[in-house]
């Protein structure tokens, strides 16, 4: 248990970095890394993919709530655009968590690995859309959240990766979006971890230690860390050259996205 605890504080530390590196969440980085400890700890195939996105989700509330605060000091949220974002959001995440749940393990694993593919391309040629030529109304703000928040809660991540693009299209500048991304990761988090928590909790072959989807030891061990190594990631990516990093780390998820397909339909 130690040495799984550990593991957890590491991975912790290395998604703080990642996220503050590249600004783009850490849960890129933890879904993947648990779905392979969690093979390693000989969790049922069945459920370990649902348990890795869930327990990603649930250290996500924590590490966004201090993410959404720094932001907030600087005055760089807009709350008028996040408040129907949330509401579609919150609407999504519980759809998603739905979603995932009818899928299999291999089947979500499949669905983890193609989104991650699509994520390194972004990445490695830092494709950017265009901006837009007006600016969204409450309606679109509303569903383009729902859809945001349903995939964000299928791949366990924070929806940086969907909402940053998605408010640079509409206009709005990349402090800004960075902003309010970081506080839809909130709402993201808190709905898909107490669905996973719900539909999950009379689940069979679950782990000791489970709250639901949610694996407390990995939970606990990851948002130890993970608070404390943001600020450093952010750092280093003043001082770092990263353009050349963020290519690294596309090779990294290209791996993950080949192993999952792969595996999975071999």
């Amino acid at each position: 248990m130690l040495m799984t605890l550990a593991l957890y504080l590491l991975l912790g530390a290395l998604a703080g970095v990642v996220a503050g590196l590249f600004g783009i969440g850490g849960g890129l980085l933890i879904v993947p890394v648990l779905v392979f400890s969690f093979q390693l700890q000989g969790m049922d195939p069945a459920v370990l993919t649902h348990m890795a996105v869930a327990t990603s989700l649930a250290t996500i509330v924590v590490t966004s709530i201090s993410s959404v605060r720094a932001h907030q000091r600087h005055g760089a949220v807009r709350w008028e655009l996040f408040r129907p974002l949330a509401v579609g959001i919150l609407v999504g995440a519980i759809l998603g968590v739905n979603t995932a749940v009818q899928l299999s393990g291999g089947a979500l694993q499949i669905a983890l690995g193609l989104f991650v593919l699509v994520v390194a391309v972004q990445m490695a040629f830092n494709l950017k859309p265009g901006a837009g030529d007006q600016k969204p109304g409450k309606g679109e703000l509303g569903v383009s959240g729902g859809v945001i928040g349903w995939a964000s809660s299928i791949f366990g991540i924070g929806g940086g990766t969907l909402t940053v693009p998605y408010l640079s299209w509409r206009r709005v500048s990349m402090q800004q979006a960075v902003a309010t991304s970081a506080a839809c990761g909130l709402p993201i988090a808190l709905m898909g971890a107490m669905t996973n928590i719900w539909v999950g909790w009379d689940k069979e072959s679950l782990p000791d230690w489970s709250l639901g989807y949610v694996y407390l030891p990995a939970f606990a061990g990851i948002v130890m860390t993970s608070s404390l190594t943001a600020p450093l990631g952010a750092k280093l990516a003043h001082s770092l050259p990263q353009a050349v990093l963020k290519k690294v780390f596309a090779v990294f998820l290209v791996a993950v996205g080949m192993r999952f397909i792969v595996t999975n339909l071999g």
